[in-house]
């Protein structure tokens, strides 16, 4: 599963990505401190961001791959 940021007027960043058989991946500017992802299983995923700010307001996205 892949997390993206898209802030206003901007392209997608990706933020981290996490599977199961993998501790989540973040990207360089972005870490667990800040945007924890949780998994339960396949289907299901959480990412919380911490000690939100005004430089989080973006959209968020996730997506899957079956790869």
């Amino acid at each position: 599963m892949f997390w993206y940021q898209q802030p206003p007027r901007n392209g997608l960043k990706l933020v981290a990505s996490t599977s199961t058989w993998m501790q989540n991946s973040y990207e360089e500017g972005y870490s667990e401190a800040k945007f924890e992802i949780s998994r339960d299983d396949n289907d299901h995923s959480v990412m919380t961001i911490k000690n939100v700010t005004f430089k989080d307001a973006a959209t968020y996205f996730c997506a899957v791959s079956d790869h």
